[in-house]
This record gives C-alpha cells, sequence and structure tokens, in this order.
C-alpha cells in the first residue's frame, strides 16, 4: 500500500526548489501539498502572493511528484490542520527553515511520523528561492544580542545600560513580527530600495530612526533596530534616559562575527501573534533594569572575549532580566521549547519582545535543524 506524505507552505513563484523538495517528499510516497490562502500568506509574511491561491494550487498540482494539492481552510501558522485530520498521511514533510515545533507537536499527537528535509537543489542546479526570484533585497536583518528594552527611555532612566546588536546578512526571508527589525527593515526599502546607501552610519541611523518613528507616534520603535541594521558587524549602544545613545562602539572585527555567527542557533517560533501585548503587566524598576544592563556589558565582554560559555551565560542572564520586568514574553509555548534546548544549549533568548520569533540558541555543539545566521560585513 503507497503511503501517504503531507507537505504545507506558501510555493507562490514556482521554481526548481520547490519542485525538488517535492521529488524528496515523494520518496516516502503520494504527496499531499497544502497551500496557504492569500490572506494567511498576508498575515503571516506581511506580504502579497504574486500568484493568487488558484493559480498556486493549480501549478503545484500540475507538478509529476504532488499527488495532489489544495488551499487550507484554517490561518495561521496551522492553517492546514483540518486537512491533515482528513488525510491522516503517514509522514509529514518539512524543511529545515519551515520547521516549527507546533507541527511536530501536532504530528506526534496523530500518530504522523514527522520529517525534517536539509534544503539543498538538484543535483547541478543553482540553489533557487522566491526571495531570490522577486528581485534580491539587500536590507539586512538584525537580532539583538544583550540589552534589549534599555533602547526605550522608560527602562533606561532607572539605570544606564548598552543594547548588543548584531546585522544579518538576508539569507532568508525571516519571519515578519519576529523581533528581526522587519518592520524598521520595511520603512529602511520605502526610504532607500533595496539597499542601505554609502555613508556615516551613525547618520544613516538617525535618519531611519526617524522615519520609522515620524511625529505622533505612540509607541516609539527604540534605536536599536536602526542601528542593527544600519551598522554592519557588531554594536554596543549606550543609553541613557534617551532614545538616542550617548555613544555607539563599533567592531567588524572578522574573528569577533565567525565567533558570534558560528555560536548562534535560531528555533522558529512563527510570528507573534496579532494581540500579543508585552507592555502589560509590567514590572520596570532600577534592579530590573541593572541586572539587564550588567548582562549586556558582560555579553560583550564575552564577544569581545571570544569566550562562548559566558556568552551563553550573560544571553541567559539578559533574557531573564527581561522577563523580570516584561513578563508576558515568556509563556508555556516558549517555557516548553526552552525546556527542549536547556541541556543542549549555554544560553538562549527570544528575538525581540518575544509573543513569536525565534528562540535564539547558543551552543558549542551543532544544534540539528535550527537556523544559521551570517553576519554582516563592511558595506561595499
Amino acid at each position: 500500500m503507497i503511503k501517504k506524505v503531507f507537505v504545507s507552505g506558501c510555493f507562490d513563484m514556482l521554481h526548481s526548489g520547490h519542485v525538488e523538495f517535492f521529488r524528496q517528499a515523494a520518496q516516502y510516497g503520494d504527496v499531499y501539498v497544502a497551500l496557504g490562502s492569500d490572506k494567511t500568506v498576508f498575515d503571516l509574511k506581511g506580504r502579497e502572493t504574486v500568484n493568487d491561491e488558484n493559480e498556486r494550487a493549480f501549478m503545484v498540482k500540475s507538478v509529476s511528484w504532488v499527488k495532489d494539492a489544495f488551499v487550507s481552510s484554517g490561518s495561521g501558522i496551522l492553517d492546514f490542520e483540518n486537512e491533515l485530520r482528513e488525510i491522516h498521511p503517514d509522514y509529514f514533510v518539512v524543511n529545515a527553515d519551515g520547521h516549527l515545533t507546533e507541527k511536530r507537536d501536532l504530528c506526534h499527537a496523530l500518530g504522523i511520523e514527522y520529517i525534517i528535509l536539509e534544503r539543498k537543489p538538484y543535483e547541478g542546479l543553482e540553489a533557487r528561492s522566491t526571495t531570490s526570484l522577486r528581485g534580491r533585497n539587500y536590507l539586512p536583518y538584525r537580532i539583538d544580542l544583550a540589552g534589549g528594552w534599555l533602547d526605550q527611555p522608560f527602562v533606561s532612566k532607572h539605570y544606564p545600560g548598552a543594547v548588543v546588536t548584531i546585522s544579518l546578512e538576508p539569507t532568508l526571508d525571516f519571519n515578519e513580527r519576529s523581533g528581526m527589525a522587519s518592520s524598521t527593515r520595511r520603512h529602511a526599502q520605502e526610504l532607500w530600495g533595496v539597499k542601505i546607501p554609502p555613508g556615516n552610519y551613525e547618520k544613516l541611523a538617525k535618519i531611519l530612526f526617524s522615519f520609522d518613528n515620524p511625529p505622533g507616534t505612540k509607541i516609539i520603535s527604540g534605536s536599536q533596530d536602526s542601528i542593527g541594521l544600519v551598522f554592519p558587524g557588531l554594536a554596543y549602544a549606550s543609553y541613557e534616559n534617551n532614545y538616542w545613545p550617548s555613544r555607539i562602539e563599533h567592531r567588524l572585527d572578522e574573528p569577533l562575527l565567525r565567533f558570534v555567527e558560528n555560536a548562534l542557533y535560531l528555533v522558529s517560533l512563527g510570528p507573534r501573534y496579532p494581540d500579543f501585548d508585552v507592555l502589560s503587566d509590567t514590572t520596570i524598576d532600577r534592579a530590573g533594569a541593572r541586572a539587564l544592563a550588567d548582562a549586556a556589558d558582560g555579553h560583550w565582554d564575552a564577544i569581545l572575549n571570544q569566550d562562548i560559555v559566558a556568552f551563553g551565560h550573560t544571553m541567559r542572564e539578559g533574557f531573564e532580566a527581561q522577563v523580570a520586568m516584561f513578563p508576558h514574553m515568556m509563556n508555556d509555548r516558549v517555557s516548553a521549547l526552552i525546556a527542549e534546548f536547556r541541556d543542549r544549549a549555554l544560553g538562549w533568548k527570544l528575538s525581540g519582545a518575544g509573543g513569536g520569533g525565534y528562540l535564539i540558541l547558543v551552543s558549542e555543539k551543532p544544534i540539528l535543524n535550527a537556523v544559521r545566521v551570517l553576519a554582516r560585513r563592511e558595506s561595499e
């Protein structure tokens, strides 16, 4: 009896990478493809599809490796759940960058084997992605490694401290609403197109920060977003009860960049929920702000000394200081994921303000199926 294989995704602008994924999945049996609706794709990725859901379903269903294709009836990251339960396949197959613990846990609950494939092109072909076919966007992303929230005066007024950021090459489409400065990145694209222009980094970051927060903005997007995008490499920005740092230390040393990118592993939580409110039930005081500032200073020292154990421990200490002040950053979903990696990681934190995004892990040993990052070097 031929077994059933279930896959899900957007599959917009069908290309050889998609077809190769279907081919690999078909080695396990008949492939059933659940496509995200146009609305679901927009809600999750913050952009409209090039091809609408009916055209995408028609094209995917025409691929010889695919048994059937259809538009999922649900919404969100598990929009395919109704169809998954109805088809009840033997296998659910994902690429590494499409892996989510919610998908895996749902499969385990339904008795479906969950398989993660490495994304790679068919032999002799170049690697393809929808992002590359849309036209290369060279605008970076950023991770706040430690000290996040101190770029807000309502935190740094209690105790001054630094935010440590690393600028990332856009090697993949990081999830929208994931704390990787994706909204500020969209504003950068409005301002400059697909590449940050040459010029003084601090001046450019100030321009982007101002454009990101026009007069009348009620909730200010912290300047660490603009700094982390514009400054290549690593930045240590010191805040003292102001939206802009009093000084920025900038490092582009190749050994430091390699050290950080080799230590980081990202596990996707999916985008944050629309009604997520991290600013409720907060306890922001001097003790909490100082703990966050001390952790950020220790984290920067760990980078400069290339001490991976201290790098992991100070990341965790900074995250714990954040959660003490902003308790909604932590929930059962995040707690369960941390517990899964606790024995394998030296430290962890969430990208951005939590509620979704990525669990960022520090480890000396490879973490299977995690997303890797590439630090952005000096601009041309």
